[in-house]
């Protein structure tokens, strides 16, 4: 006798973060990396001095504007990792509807070329002052060397934070218009 009832076979049933809840954690990863590479920034070039020249990092208006686009990068990316870490512990956002969400996009996009161009003046300055001081037979390698190291982990902030931008760039509601 055969038992003609289609009742299908059990399932197992596995929990699997969602899609938003995932989104949401990489976010905090990014922006905790982007505050890292911002502080390791900011450390390595305010300590960049050089005793036999008496140059100090204050004394070159690019490294200034370094400081600045850490400084204000620094301001954002902790509103937003306060903001990340509210949304992944909750569940809930702060900023609701389309103006949160645009909130972060515009955020992460203005930010991330900001800091791109805090980094880009650091790259040249360095590069330009450099070579005048080398025909100067005043090398200050090392001087130019951890404004380099700078500039670059600058760029590492910006990197986090323009993937950060792509992130939360999906998260924007569709609209039909």
């Amino acid at each position: 006798m055969e038992n003609n009832t289609n009742t299908p076979p059990p399932t197992t049933t596995t929990s699997t973060p969602s899609s938003s809840t995932v989104s949401r954690t990489v976010l905090l990863i990014l922006r905790v990396l982007t505050f890292a590479f911002l502080l390791i920034a900011f450390i390595i070039l305010v300590l960049t001095k050089d005793d036999d020249a008496d140059i100090k990092f204050k004394d070159i208006h690019a490294y200034r504007y370094m400081i600045s686009t850490i400084v204000i990068g620094f301001a954002y990316n902790s509103l937003q990792i306060a903001l990340s870490i509210f949304s992944v512990v909750s569940g809930n956002r702060i900023l609701n509807g389309d103006g949160g969400y645009k909130f972060d996009f515009y955020g992460d996009k203005i930010i991330s070329y900001f800091l791109l161009s805090g980094s880009a003046a650091g790259f040249g300055a360095t590069e330009d002052l450099h070579r005048i001081f080398k025909a100067a037979e005043e090398p200050l390698n090392s001087f130019f060397g951890k404004a380099n190291a700078s500039a670059s982990l600058l760029l590492f902030g910006f990197i986090a934070t323009a993937i950060a931008s792509i992130f939360t760039s999906f998260a924007l509601p569709k609209k039909a218009n």
